[in-house]
């Protein structure tokens, strides 16, 4: 990349954009918005030849491009465009690719890419954007190939041949019936059956489909479950409205994915990139977990003000609280990530929460008796073989390890039951709460061990 980089900027500087689009124009789409974006970093605005080496690309490949940049670049770009630009580069973007450009882009511009709309395209896209933004109908695409069921193969093949150009897939085709879906026939059935064959006896019945109102994750799901190239999204009454294609299902997966690493580290979520996304911005999502895990991590320094005359009496007890408390997070951070990681694969649902809380307790009795017995007997033998201190945590650690597991089980799915999202009981949360059960837990253990001293 940085050979084509250094090359293509010594050639616009060199002004010979002949060669320049002879080189660009073999470059995949992709690769062609990142090229834009390290060869003219933010600066873009600025520097004339970045809208030279865009008019250089070919028609369609210019489109693709556009739809792969960010979106100061689309909208800079769009300024810069006449009329006529516009309109040529809208005929080649998909619905479902002008959806999403509408929702990125200011009021004054938007306007501008509807009035250079068709009225069909115009039509669309307001059906579209009248989803919820969450919703399988906000990312559907309208372009795909429709069939009848009395249609021969023959017939198939000249309707694709005639309308495919325009669509974004014709691998799979659809067979309506008064606009309602009654089946479902891939290129590969077709070419496989002969050409006198009806569409109704190669077609497959047996369909899988989404309601446009059902959530976007669920539709990422299926196409992991399904291993789909598209899905048909249907309204109330089955009639088919449009098609979730298979990049837009991978930006839905990858959309949910970042929402819940960032809500699993107690940040808010953010659509920008990390670099495009200012200081103060990156502060506001992340300040308001931090109060409000600062804010109950009083309990911990309330919990601990509590048996000050423990440690007081037996000041080794301090030294143990840190291990005792990560262990605890630790423990606590497993079994939640798995829970979480395993409702989001829809593998687990709250109906087996018993089934859950089971299994991980069964696995918190083995774990725990392993990290009590190494660390017992490692502290009996570093403490001059102090019988009480090695029982305090070897017990401490067994209680601390069965309720933090308990607690990363069970917290995720009733987040799942209150309708909240399980990443919120993440790792920040469920360590603060686990830090004042696991001290609680401690310090009463040892109160009663060494009662006698305290």
């Amino acid at each position: 990349m940085e050979d084509l980089l250094d090359r293509i900027n010594r050639l616009l500087n060199e002004k010979k954009f002949g060669e320049v689009k002879n080189i660009v124009s073999q470059e995949n789409a992709a690769d062609l918005a990142v090229l834009f974006e390290e060869l003219f970093g933010e600066n873009f605005g600025e520097r004339a030849d970045f809208m030279i080496l865009y008019r250089l690309l070919p028609k369609d490949l210019a489109a693709e491009t556009f739809a792969h940049m960010n979106t100061d670049m689309r909208r800079h770009l769009i300024g810069m465009f006449t009329d006529k630009e516009l309109r040529d580069m809208l005929d080649e973007l998909y619905i479902d690719d002008t959806v999403d450009l509408i929702e990125e882009l200011p009021a004054n511009v938007v306007s501008r890419i509807l009035k250079n709309s068709t009225t069909g395209e115009r039509r669309a896209i307001n059906d579209i954007l009248r989803y919820p933004r969450d919703s399988a109908g906000s990312i559907m695409t309208i372009e795909y190939v429709s069939l009848h069921k009395d249609m021969t193969v023959s017939e198939a093949f000249d309707k694709i041949r005639r309308v495919g150009v325009n669509k974004e897939t014709i691998y799979t085709c659809y067979v309506t019936e008064n606009r309602k879906l009654i089946g479902v026939v891939t290129v590969k059935d077709l070419f496989i059956a002969d050409e006198d064959d009806s569409i109704s006896d190669i077609m497959e019945t047996n369909i899988i489909s989404v309601n446009t109102h059902e959530d976007k994750e669920l539709v990422g799901n299926m196409f992991q479950k399904y291993n789909f190239l598209a899905l048909p999204v249907v309204d109330r009454d089955n009639r088919l409205v449009g098609i979730v294609t298979f990049d837009d299902a991978m930006d839905v997966i990858q959309e949910e994915n970042t929402e819940d690493f960032s809500r699993m580290a107690a940040i808010a979520p953010n659509e920008e990139t990390y670099f495009r996304t200012g200081i103060w911005k990156h502060a506001r999502s992340r300040i308001g977990w931090l109060l409000i895990l600062t804010i109950s991590a009083t309990l911990t320094q309330i919990i601990t003000n509590k048996y000050e005359a423990a440690f007081a009496a037996v000041p080794l007890l301090v030294s143990f609280m840190p291990m005792i408390m990560d262990t605890g997070g630790n423990c606590g951070a497993q079994s939640s990530t798995l829970i979480i990681r395993g409702i989001a694969l829809d593998e687990i649902h709250f109906a087996d929460f018993f089934k859950v809380v089971l299994k991980e307790f069964r696995i918190s009795i083995i774990v725990s008796s392993v990290l009590a017995v190494v660390n017992g007997i490692r502290i009996y033998l570093m403490y001059s073989q102090n019988i009480l201190l090695a029982l305090t945590i070897a017990l401490s650690i067994i209680a601390t390890v069965i309720l933090s597991k308990m607690i990363g089980a069970m917290l995720p799915m009733l987040a799942k039951r209150a309708r909240l999202d399980p990443a919120l009981m993440a790792t920040p949360l469920i360590t603060t709460i686990v830090d004042c059960c696991s001290l609680f837990i401690y310090f009463n253990i040892a109160t009663i061990i060494f009662a006698n001293i305290i």
